[in-house]
């Protein structure tokens, strides 16, 4: 059998029992992104000396009896606004294009401890800012399920990596969907756990009240185990949750106990968005009905403030974008423009020159809302409406315990589509970043396909760090589906 066709848990399996090799992983997946990056686009670069060489100590610990971890030798794909000391770290923006980290993200400690084998660091839109992958300033990603159609954002480049099985799994970055959305329209698992539950030390800034650290995979239990590994308290990140606040569970283990007499609830705001596509519709229902016959209740649920998510959310987002983004001046590191006439020009036209439009957009929109006169009327009044929306979210939660609605109001456009039209970009995260502004877990679940064949996602909301119960009911879900299975044609380049 190929790695393409195992689980995360399986390669580990058999590389402890010594039926398959941790070279011999990371060679097949590095000879599949070799192979399949051409079409996809989805890794900016690969390490293969460093992988062959970290896969190889893996297999003389193996050898000798040492527990390399709980991923030992597991190929593992990075989002590439995670700093690491391998190489490069671009967060696919000019700006940044020849910047070698000197550290590692905590993420990435914890993934080596572990045992893992980082094969690559994947695209984005630039800054993680974007719903399509199309904004990034390097190279252009395809969706594997269909090469003229985007695979979301904007962590496109790590959904199409495990979509199209380059890697068993990835992490990417989650500020208003920019996982789970991908993640469903390239027909995979991706999870944004609670703000807090795992550190952002070493994740390239965005939004820092919003941004979150999380996996993609093909199956729920890799999810779980990627989980197990990832969270807890960072003394280097000060939103870390302490473990005497939000102990971590064993994730692995809650994924077993069924839905039976889970409440989930079905906000019916979301199911009255207007921009709804049927197919959508119909699929997640469909997969809501399957949780209902495995014994969960059904309770239809409101949550008022649903509205005004996507004005909030882009008033808070690209403010905190324009505080993060301006220590990019040409000066302390990164993109300088060429022969300045003096400090002013050095700063104008790096800045004009290192960003791509939708950075610079976003960058402007927060700081006009952050301008004296404006602070007020737009970014003090996004924040008390921030406070509206979490405490409907915490009204909600107490008479369900999961939250079923879809991820995207359309399965994937085709290229090109809505990027001259922002505003119609920007509602493709409608469904998504309400959970960031409250802060709460979310993932999005395969459940479904169009008649065009292009998957579509369900997305289960949680209750502040209970990703257990929510990973708990996508288990009972896969094991009563099969869409997680199928994987996509792809041309090899």
């Amino acid at each position: 059998m190929e790695l393409s066709e195992l689980t995360a848990s399986q390669i580990i399996d058999r590389i402890k029992t010594r039926a398959m090799s941790a070279v011999e992983a990371a060679r097949a997946s590095l000879d599949r992104i070799e192979s399949l990056n051409g079409s996809i686009g989805a890794f900016l670069r690969t390490y293969p000396d460093y992988a062959l060489a970290r896969a190889r100590q893996i297999d003389e610990q193996v050898a000798s009896g040492v527990d390399p971890g709980p991923l030992a030798g597991l190929p593992i794909g990075i989002k590439d606004n995670i700093c690491e000391s391998i190489g490069k770290t671009t967060c696919a923006s000019k700006i940044l294009e020849n910047y070698s980290p000197p550290y590692d993200a905590h993420v990435v400690e914890k993934l080596v401890r572990a045992g893992a084998v980082i094969v690559g660091k994947t695209n984005l839109d630039e800054f993680a800012m974007g719903s399509s992958t199309e904004n990034s300033g390097l190279q252009r990603t395809y969706n594997p399920w269909d090469l003229e159609r985007v695979p979301g954002g904007s962590s496109g480049g790590s959904a199409s990596a495990v979509a199209a099985r380059m890697v068993p799994v990835a992490l990417g970055s989650d500020t208003g969907g920019s996982i789970r959305q991908p993640a469903s329209l390239c027909g995979v698992f991706g999870l944004k756990p609670t703000y807090g539950r795992i550190s952002r030390y070493g994740l390239v800034a965005y939004g820092s009240s919003l941004d979150q650290i999380g996996p993609f995979a093909n199956d729920i239990n890799d999810i779980a185990l990627l989980m197990n590994v990832l969270s807890g308290q960072d003394p280097k990140d000060s939103t870390s949750v302490p473990a005497d606040y939000a102990p971590v569970p064993n994730f692995v283990e809650q994924l077993h106990g069924g839905v039976a007499g889970l409440k989930i609830g079905l906000p019916k705001e979301y199911y009255a968005q207007g921009g709804l596509d049927p197919e959508v519709r119909k699929a997640t229902n469909q997969a809501i009905q399957i949780l209902k016959d495995l014994g969960a209740e059904l309770v239809e649920i409101s949550l008022p403030h649903t509205d005004y998510a996507l004005a909030c959310y882009y008033l808070i987002a690209t403010a905190e974008a324009s505080s993060n983004l301006a220590r990019y001046d040409g000066i302390h590191y990164g993109y300088r423009t060429a022969n300045p006439t003096d400090i002013l020009d050095v700063y104008f036209r790096s800045r004009a020159e290192g960003f791509g439009e939708e950075v610079k957009r976003r960058i402007m929109l927060g700081t006009y809302a952050l301008s004296a006169g404006y602070y007020d009327a737009y970014y003090l009044k996004a924040l008390k409406v921030r406070t509206l929306i979490k405490r409907d979210f915490e009204n909600a939660f107490k008479r369900v315990d999961v939250i079923c609605c879809p991820v995207s109001p359309t399965a994937a456009f085709k290229i090109g589509e809505k990027i001259q039209d922002p505003l119609t970009m920007y509602l493709s995260d409608i469904f998504t970043l309400s959970a960031n502004l409250a802060g709460i877990p979310g993932l999005s679940v395969p459940c479904g396909f169009t008649n065009d064949g292009l998957p579509i996602g369900l997305q289960m909301l949680g209750k502040h760090f209970d990703e257990a119960t929510m990973l708990r009911a996508a288990w009972a879900y896969q094991q009563a589906t099969d869409w997680h299975r199928r994987q996509p044609k792809i041309a090899r380049s």
